[in-house]
């Protein structure tokens, strides 16, 4: 089973790890405490963009190739998806938590061991065996639709909306520029 690094790859497999070192470098930021208040905040709202993002690229590409390619492809997708609900709902928990509350750190926490355990997951069975099994033409034409889709993708979490094809296919888009003129109006504050 081949091995998973970003490196300098712009395919789905490296824009997915690549996703996932950057979540990495804003929870460590978070969890080191540094800054004041707003500033925390602030990181907590960027990566609460970034996971909502990250998980809409995956939910559009990375499940329905590995539904399409794996064998078992339709519980793997599925485990990913409930994962990402679950972070959801802290996300959306999150939301308008005062970093000076004792809560947004246990919800960072939670947050934080959550993901860790999803991108532990994925990155040593589900994305190798992604790889293994499409084509690098494949590979690449879908990292080229999750670079596009990232411009569109919501950007504050939404756990009740549907996350499986084809509702998802309809309502990201539109979620995500609801997303983005909110962010506008609130000057960039995802809460």
């Amino acid at each position: 089973m081949a091995t998973v690094s970003p490196g300098d790859r712009k395919d789905l497999i490296g824009l997915i790890v690549s996703d996932h070192r950057a979540a990495e470098r804003l929870f460590a930021e978070l969890i080191a405490g540094a800054g004041d208040a707003q500033h925390r905040r602030d990181l907590a709202d960027h990566l609460t963009t970034e996971l909502v993002r990250h998980s809409v690229a995956e939910e559009l590409y990375l499940y329905p190739a590995a539904r399409r390619a794996l064998p078992d492809g339709d519980q793997v997708a599925d485990r990913g998806i409930e994962e990402h609900a679950d972070i959801e709902r802290i996300l959306k928990d999150l939301e308008g938590v005062d970093p000076a509350d004792r809560t947004f750190d246990e919800l960072i926490g939670r947050l934080y061991v959550d993901v860790q355990d999803h991108v532990a997951q994925e990155e040593r069975e589900v994305l190798p065996r992604v790889q293994d099994a499409c084509d690098a033409d494949e590979l690449r034409e879908l990292g080229e639709l999750v670079a596009r889709t990232n411009a569109a993708a919501p950007t504050r979490p939404h756990p009740s909306a549907p996350d499986t094809p084809p509702q998802d296919l309809v309502l990201a888009p539109g979620t995500g520029m609801i997303d983005k003129l909110r962010d506008a109006l609130t000057g960039g504050d995802a809460r």
